[in-house]
């Protein structure tokens, strides 16, 4: 079956929104089924200090999870969307914590990541959705 970036894109969503880690098994072995491959990762923190450390989990993820390889190209193809994707939270999250999740679905040349955060200061929680895709 042929996918392009709208199919790749709502599976790194999905990822996004899993709630357990038992949700986040069973799509990931659902969607390898169908060829495409994924990656989840949570992370909290406050916003502006943890940019870097976002982008380098989800690198990370990408790499354990056998999304892409270890090579600067496929890199800097999570790196790029992943930075895509902070830039649509951005304007909500400045100077405030963010929680939830970083989804990653790659299908051959197609890559995406879609983050899902909590944005906000005790329990005054916005809610943001980035998503950046990147051919590689």
């Amino acid at each position: 079956m042929e996918y392009g970036s709208k199919k790749v894109a709502a599976v790194a969503i999905k990822m996004a929104l899993s709630e357990s880690r038992e949700e986040e098994a069973r799509l990931k072995k659902e969607y390898a089924a169908a060829g495409i491959y994924t990656a989840a990762v949570d992370y909290g923190g406050e916003f502006i200090n943890s940019m870097q450390k976002i982008v380098e989990r989800a690198v990370v993820a990408a790499k354990r999870e056998g999304v892409i390889k270890e090579t600067h190209p496929e890199e800097g193809a999570v790196a790029g969307a992943t930075r895509e994707a902070l830039s649509q939270i951005m304007p909500k999250a400045l100077g405030l914590n963010v929680g939830g999740k970083i989804g990653i679905a790659r299908w051959h040349d197609h890559l995406s990541v879609a983050i899902f955060f909590g944005i906000g200061l005790l329990h005054l929680d916005e809610v943001g959705v980035g998503l950046g895709h990147r051919a590689v």
